[in-house]
């Protein structure tokens, strides 16, 4: 099975969040999906995402891909760590 770790879409039309998951990449974008990493909110200001970085380095230690914006926000995560 190829584990994708990708967003998933929540929220209402004009309230939209995501949730970062790993899934199948046979599965629909708002399908079943096999754990959930974070989240992201892109209309919030600020902090506007959460990664579990352990459980993201565990999955891609299993052969799993990240998704172009997945991977954005674990180099923006830990980024900030670092600067911390």
């Amino acid at each position: 099975m190829a584990v994708k770790i990708r967003l998933r879409r929540t929220g209402c039309n004009n309230c939209i969040s995501y949730r970062v998951v790993a899934t199948d990449s046979r599965s629909p974008r708002d399908g079943k999906f096999l754990e959930t990493l974070g989240w992201y909110d892109p209309k919030r200001e600020g902090e506007n995402y959460k990664l579990d970085l352990e459980r993201v380095a565990y999955w891609k230690a299993h052969g799993a891909q990240m998704s172009e914006t997945v991977a954005s926000l674990v180099r923006k995560n830990q980024r900030a760590v670092a600067n911390a």
